[in-house]
């Protein structure tokens, strides 16, 4: 277990536990907090026993309230010599991610958290939990939260939420596709544990390469998509995984994968 003060680095099993330590500040954003989650996705997919990603806020008041606002201004200074800014940076890294994430969210979550969540491929939630864009509050926008939020919800709904700035509660969340599932906060962490079983007994080369087609496919026409995942497939057949799979189907016994 590593722990930098601001985040909890743990690998449980072949799950990796990126967990925001800051209770106190309701798991608010800053830079520490940022460097913490990035090196969580450097290492989990650096150690190929890794399976799956876990993103969590430490307690049960808060997944992330978003940046952390203490010092007025700070949250939102840039270094405007550099195109890119950190958390940004965060976003991006995570889309390129080939091993699968899910959010544990157990409590509020807010703002920049709401771009934690959106920038995982799953999520579990404790139904009591809150949700909400409040940028428009302070003076400012979701702007990077936008960038995956407009994919994963109704544009209705992302419109109200991002320009009302007013909260939602976990199963408007739910039914506007934000989360997989909504369990009462006694049953989050055994749902949670059930979605990974789910994961890790499956062809770690089928997700990682499926993983990285559906992020090449996102912006493609049809046309294009099509060509491209015709290729894919041609060329996942030729993997260990794929003839091991395709081998264990025929003999009817659970397939020993390789990750090859």
């Amino acid at each position: 277990m590593i722990d930098t003060n601001s985040v909890v680095l743990e690998k449980r099993g072949q799950a990796f536990w990126i967990t925001i330590n800051r209770p106190d500040k309701r798991n608010a954003i800053n830079g520490d907090v940022i460097a913490g989650i990035a090196q969580g996705y450097r290492d989990a997919h650096d150690d190929k026993d890794v399976r799956v990603i876990v993103l969590t806020g430490a307690g049960d008041k808060a997944f992330c309230a978003g940046a952390d606002l203490q010092h007025t201004g700070a949250a939102f200074a840039a270094d405007f010599s550099k195109p890119s800014v950190p958390y940004a940076d965060l976003l991006r890294l995570s889309q390129n991610a080939t091993k699968p994430a899910i959010a544990r969210v157990a409590g509020v979550c807010m703002a920049g958290g709401m771009g934690l969540l959106c920038m995982t491929d799953m999520a579990v939630a404790a139904d009591h939990v809150i949700f909400g864009l409040p940028e428009v509050k302070v003076g400012v926008f979701p702007m990077q939260v936008l960038s995956l939020l407009q994919s994963i919800a109704p544009p209705r709904l992302v419109n109200e939420w991002a320009i009302t700035g007013e909260p939602f509660d976990a199963s408007t969340a739910l039914a506007a596709g934000l989360l997989n599932y909504v369990v009462p906060s006694s049953e989050l962490d055994a749902k949670l544990d059930w979605l990974i079983g789910r994961i890790i007994d499956k062809s770690p080369t089928a997700i990682r390469r499926g993983k990285y087609a559906m992020r090449a496919i996102a912006s493609m026409s049809f046309d294009q998509s099509i060509a491209y995942t015709e290729s894919q497939i041609a060329l996942l057949a030729m993997t260990e995984d794929a003839k091991e799979g395709l081998k264990a189907f025929g003999e009817k016994r659970k397939p020993a994968w390789t990750g090859k």
